[in-house]
């Protein structure tokens, strides 16, 4: 079977299925595991964003959609070339992939048109379902089985220490830094099964603007930013503009040096196999006493005030 990704969390489930061999050609995000970056790409960003500060990002993306519609730029040579049996993408947020208009246009000079597989998850239970469909529409239902309980089990094992003997820190998670964005659809659940209460996120739905006002009331005693689609040196960085906002300093999590950068990329933003290990991360953030991390020494970093 040749397969075409649009979207690196689909690559991530098609090597956790054992299909990485029929993976014939994957967007330009696709970096997990390392040998999804030897594939052809066939997708890119349509703007340049090189250089841009976060609010500047968010005004170029916004302007891009409402001029264009559309982010991407889907290379029709390497689709043809790649002839897929199926192509993976999601119609759930049109910043992350191609979507419903893009994928539409790309398809039009396909014969015989490939399945289209739409991944768009807004829960974990939605993403553990998204890999159950792969499976299923490849032969892998068995190892596509095995890789949800492994999940669900590593989460209920988590969410069960929890709830034993725990506080429950108030907990902001920033997805975007300028203007601030609070976290949606399954990062919530996320928090939650790592023993944290974050009272500004929206569980299942698309996470949205808010003042920092609503954060400085909130008053979080664990920050984690976690900008969606960065990885750890790029988070790192935004931190940086943060401790101008009024009454930074003022924050519990501020105070009592509790401010975390985390590879959202990872463990956070991808809907992916990787969740239980990011609530796992999150975990060991909120109770470090409780949770060792034994992960990648990469995943995130304290930042001083």
């Amino acid at each position: 079977m040749n397969i075409v990704s649009f979207l690196p969390a689909a690559t991530e489930i098609a090597y956790a299925l054992g299909l990485g061999g029929e993976l014939r050609a994957v967007s330009h995000e696709c970096d997990y595991p390392a040998d999804a970056k030897t594939k052809p790409v066939v997708v890119r960003l349509a703007v340049d964003l090189t250089g841009l500060s976060p609010r500047d990002i968010d005004s170029r993306v916004s302007r891009q959609l409402h001029e264009r519609g559309t982010l991407y730029e889907v290379d029709e040579e390497v689709l043809r070339a790649a002839r897929p049996d199926l192509l993976m993408t999601q119609d759930l947020c049109q910043v992350c992939a191609p979507s419903g208009t893009e994928v539409t246009r790309a398809l039009a000079g396909l014969q015989p048109p490939p399945e289209v597989l739409w991944m768009s998850p807004r829960s974990l239970d939605g993403i553990l379902d998204s890999i159950r469909e792969l499976g299923n529409r490849t032969g892998r239902s068995a190892e596509a089985r095995r890789l949800t309980e492994e999940i669900r089990a590593d989460l209920a094992a988590l969410r069960a220490q929890t709830t034993r003997d725990l506080s429950r820190p108030r907990v902001f998670c920033m997805e975007w830094t300028d203007p601030v964005f609070t976290a949606g659809h399954w990062v919530p659940e996320m928090v939650d099964a790592a023993g944290g209460v974050d009272g500004l996120a929206r569980r299942g739905e698309d996470s949205v603007r808010i003042p920092w006002e609503e954060v400085r009331r909130w008053a979080p005693e664990v920050l984690v930013v976690a900008p969606c689609g960065y990885h750890l040196p790029r988070a790192r960085g935004e931190t940086r503009r943060l401790r101008e906002l009024p009454g930074w300093d003022a924050l519990p999590a501020v105070r009592e040096g509790r401010v975390y950068a985390v590879d959202a990329d990872s463990y956070v933003s991808r809907p992916g196999p990787r969740v239980a290990l990011g609530a796992r991360l999150f975990a060991h953030l909120f109770h470090p006493d409780s949770f060792s991390w034994t992960g990648p020494p990469d995943a995130f970093e304290r930042i001083e005030a």
